[in-house]
């Protein structure tokens, strides 16, 4: 899982994102819409409309490296969809939010527990 530590630049995207979106259409979007380097020492994040996933793109040394997170039950707290802008956070922020924090109100997610039957 990706840990970035407090000096990391997040980028939340405010628009949707079709979560069918890969590398190349992800880079478009930091490139086109955001007008920032994809390439840049940070994280770009997206969530879709159901806001149950977020993919997380960044480019590591030699190339890009695609994270996804789905949820099974909760929805992430995101942004007011804002056309295409982003807000920039932190790394420790990002954690959080991975983590099932509200970071615009500081509540958690509920812990969901699973059993593996026989």
């Amino acid at each position: 899982m990706i840990r970035p530590n407090k000096s990391t630049s997040a980028y939340l995207y405010a628009g949707v994102v079709d979560m069918r979106k890969s590398i190349d259409g992800l880079a478009a979007l930091v490139e086109n819409n955001l007008e920032l380097n994809p390439m840049e020492d940070a994280v770009f994040v997206f969530c879709n409309r159901g806001r149950d996933k977020i993919k997380i793109l960044h480019w590591e040394n030699n190339g890009f490296v695609l994270w996804y997170k789905r949820l099974e039950k909760q929805r992430f707290k995101w942004l007011k969809d804002a056309g295409e802008s982003s807000q920039k956070i932190s790394g420790y922020r990002l954690n959080q939010l991975l983590d099932g924090l509200n970071i615009f109100s500081g509540k958690p997610h509920n812990l969901l527990h699973y059993e593996f039957l026989n």
